[in-house]
């Protein structure tokens, strides 16, 4: 993902942002019938008495703002529920729905188009043309409002409910995968064990702030090395914690650098990385994972014991590993030769969705018989590696289930779905 890409991305999803766009188009639309009697020079074949429009704008504007105040409880609310019923990580999806904030700014951009055009109208502005395009517009505009309101009201009975929320975390997981896939370690070449192949006369690049890192601008980076002639070895991706001082990368170049151009090349490196306080699903796929896990361990509380849910994130967790362990990232292009990425390891997946709910779950036998099924199905898919995580996994989850489960007959079950020993330990 470019960084121009990633920016829009993030700027389109503030609602104050979408909002005030919205309200500059209505004030914009009120302002147009300002010039129509200039830039239509023909009559037009009907008068628009000024009391017609009047009235119309006036039950819009009275309209439109208690609605926009309903719908923000509203959200307000399905927050809420999400975050004490599935997750506040999940929390920040919602917010970033454009349903939702599509709507939202189509009744601030209402309000603002009816309260310019009272003004205006009761100011004398419009001539005869005039009202006839502010008429014409205001027709476009309730039919506008209308539309909006019918997806709204669809919407509602869905926003902010569990399953809902939880199938966002998905498709927001599956994009973050399949961006990974598509382009491997970022698009930069794959560095196994940082310790090993990063060279003894790298020099290494600090961080200067504590938090996560949230997105990595490989065409930075690359720009980076080809100025110093130079090979990067990142230490971290996007997800990692990192603290002040903790190495985010190490720099190789082909000979020494005057020490302005090497302060120069290592604060755009610094620069290049991208730190922030909370995860972001964007260059994350394990992140994703982890709030489903959250979702599954919510339910498996005593407050609300809901194993079927956490059932059914066990199944989400299967389809989105599925998809992983058919990516094929040895068959993807290098575009940035240079830079050098860690790998997303295969037992960090793993324990981002299973680990806990295992636990969680672990004297619960239709969970873990769901678990169980999950990882002998996987530890038949993928590499070698992603093999023996799954079998690790599955020994590490009959491990519990047999210290929690009291009943043999249970243990025995387990047992008979059979999956292969894991070929080394951890």
């Amino acid at each position: 993902m470019s960084k121009w890409k990633w920016l829009f991305l993030q700027i389109t999803r503030l609602l104050w942002l979408r909002a005030a766009l919205f309200g500059a188009l209505g004030v914009a639309a009120a302002l147009v019938a300002l010039l129509t009697d200039r830039l239509v020079p023909w009559d037009l074949p009907f008068d628009i008495g000024s009391d017609a429009v009047d009235s119309i704008l006036s039950i819009i504007a009275s309209s439109m703002l208690a609605v926009t105040t309903f719908s923000l409880s509203v959200m307000t609310s399905a927050f809420g529920a999400a975050t004490s019923n599935v997750t506040p990580r999940a929390t920040k999806l919602l917010m970033h729905d454009r349903i939702s904030q599509n709507v939202l700014s189509t009744f601030v951009g209402s309000f603002l188009f009816s309260i310019v055009g009272l003004i205006a109208l009761q100011a004398g502005v419009y001539g005869e043309q005039g009202r006839a395009v502010l008429f014409i517009v205001t027709i476009a505009v309730v039919i506008w409002i209308v539309v909006s309101l019918l997806r709204w009201i669809d919407h509602l009975t869905r926003l902010g409910r569990v399953g809902e929320t939880t199938d966002r975390v998905e498709e927001a997981t599956r994009t973050a995968m399949q961006a990974w896939l598509e382009a491997p370690y970022l698009g930069g070449k794959c560095l196994n064990d940082p310790e090993r192949e990063t060279p003894s006369s790298a020099a290494r690049i600090r961080s200067a702030v504590t938090g996560y890192v949230l997105y990595v601008d490989m065409a930075a980076l690359s720009q980076c090395a080809e100025k110093a002639d130079a090979d990067i070895y990142l230490t971290v991706i996007p997800g990692k914690f990192v603290y002040l001082d903790t190495p985010l990368a190490w720099i190789d170049t082909a000979g020494p650098l005057p020490d302005d151009e090497r302060e120069e090349i290592l604060e755009a490196v610094r620069t290049a990385i991208r730190t922030g306080d909370e995860r972001s699903f964007d260059q994350d796929p394990r992140f994703g994972l982890s709030v489903l896990s959250e979702i599954a361990q919510r339910a498996l509380s005593p407050g609300i014991n809901d194993p079927g849910t956490a059932i059914d994130v066990i199944g989400r967790g299967t389809r989105l590993l599925t998809l992983w362990a058919k990516g094929g990232l040895e068959e993807a292009d290098v575009t940035y030769p240079r830079i050098h990425v860690p790998a997303i390891s295969a037992d960090d997946l793993f324990d981002d969705i299973f680990r806990l709910i295992a636990r969680d779950g672990a004297g619960l036998i239709d969970v873990q018989l769901r678990i169980r099924k999950a990882l002998a199905a996987l530890s038949l898919m993928g590499d070698e590696a992603f093999r023996n995580a799954a079998r690790e996994q599955a020994r590490l989850a009959l491990k519990r289930a047999e210290s929690a489960i009291t009943l043999e007959e249970d243990k025995a079950r387990l047992r008979q779905i059979g999956v292969p020993t894991p070929m080394r330990s951890r």
